[in-house]
Parts: C-alpha cells; structure tokens; sequence
C-alpha cells in the first residue's frame, strides 16, 4: 500500500503535545501521516506570513485572523482547537504562592526574586496586567521574558525565576517545576487556539478531514490531559 504524503502543519508551543497526539491517532486511523513543526507563536506567524510550504496552522485566534485577513490562510478553512488558561508554576519543592485572589497574586509578583512569562498571548496579557496594576517599573529589573520556543516553566526549574507564568498546557508534564494553579478568575485570561488551512497549500481538502478528526468531542479527553479544555 502507498502511503500518502504528509500534511505539513506548523503550531506554537501551546498546543505542539496535543496535535502531536491527535496527528499520530489521525495516521493510525487513515494512514494519512501528519508532520508537526512547533516553534513560538510569533516565529510560525512569520512562517506562514512569509509563505513558507505548510498545508496549515495552529495558532491563538487572534494571530489566525490577522494570518486570514492578509490572504495568508482561508478564513472559511478555521476550526477551533482548543481553550487555554494561564497557570502558575515554582521551582520544585518551593513554597505555593496564594493563588486566591488577584490581589494575592499581586503580592506574590511583588515578593519574587524573579518573574518568568512568554513572548505569547499570556505575556502580552501579563505586561498589560502588571502596568494596570501599577507595578510594572517597580519590577521591570526583576521580570524576564523566555526566548521564544522556551517553555517558562525551564527558567523556573533552573531556578532563573521564582515565579513563572504561562498558558497550562505549556507547563504540563515539564520536569523540576510544581503547577500551583491557574490564576484566580478575577484575572484570568482564556486564549482560544486555532487552525486553518494555509493558502500555500494544495492539499485542502486532506486538511479538512485532518481538522475534521481534531474538532470531533472524543479528542477531549486528549485536550485535557495536555491542561485545554474544548473549544
């Protein structure tokens, strides 16, 4: 039997384990493979902008709609993937921060030795949320940002940074870190990630059963064990 060429996908880090997962139950299903490449948000973004050969994307909704109104993907192609909030992590061992409230989480910031987010959604969140709560020059020398495509929960296990924030399922499974939590709802943030076929592509309507099988409610339990929820 021939097998297939593979679709070629490109993701960010926050959802790379899960499509991994779902990518290898797909090829086992329909002998149809799927390659994955996972870098940071921004890089894929810069990938598909610069039209590089992927059949499609995975990325926060909001980079794929700025991807669909440039011409970069089909905006009649998009699925919803999965939901994200953003958790909280400590080196292994160390003590658990209080978590209850925004306020809570607030103190704790102010406390850390050093502060870890990322160069994707949930960092852009945290720089508006320390600035709102007006402590972003008191502690502009005590934050630092993991390159891009470096989990944050590294810096955290290294012992770089006392506290690290990033999307739950980017801190799932990373050695040397405790997940304390996800943060209190009162300043919690949801991203929701997703796909769509790139216009490069000449593959799509493989792409659309690809996303067929992604979409369909027995992927949740697989969306829950990488810390998503369903879309």
């Amino acid at each position: 039997m021939v097998t297939a060429p593979p679709i070629a996908g490109v993701c960010s880090m926050a959802t790379r384990h899960l499509l991994a997962e779902l990518a290898l139950a797909y090829e086992q299903r329909t002998k149809q493979p799927v390659t994955l490449t996972s870098v940071g948000g921004v890089e894929a973004l810069r990938r598909v902008q610069n039209r590089e050969p992927f059949d499609f994307v995975a990325l926060a909704a909001d980079a794929i709609g700025r991807l669909a109104a440039d011409g970069h993907v089909d905006p009649g192609s998009r699925v919803d993937v999965a939901r994200s909030g953003v958790a909280v992590a400590v080196k292994a061992g160390a003590p658990h921060p209080d978590l209850a409230t925004g306020e809570t989480v607030r103190q704790a910031v102010l406390s850390a030795r050093k502060v870890g987010y990322s160069t994707g959604p949930s960092g852009v969140y945290l720089v508006k949320l320390f600035e709102r709560w007006g402590i972003a020059e008191t502690i502009a020398a005590r934050i630092v940002q993991a390159p891009p495509g470096v989990p944050v929960g590294t810096l955290v296990a290294r012992g770089e940074v006392d506290l690290g924030f990033q999307q739950l399922s980017e801190l799932v499974g990373l050695p040397g870190i405790d997940i304390v939590g996800a943060l209190p709802p009162d300043i919690q943030v949801i991203t929701v990630f997703s796909a769509a076929t790139c216009s490069v592509s000449t593959r799509p309507d493989d792409v659309k059963a690809f996303f067929a099988f992604l979409t369909r409610s027995e992927a949740d339990a697989a969306r829950r064990r990488h810390g998503l929820e369903p879309p």
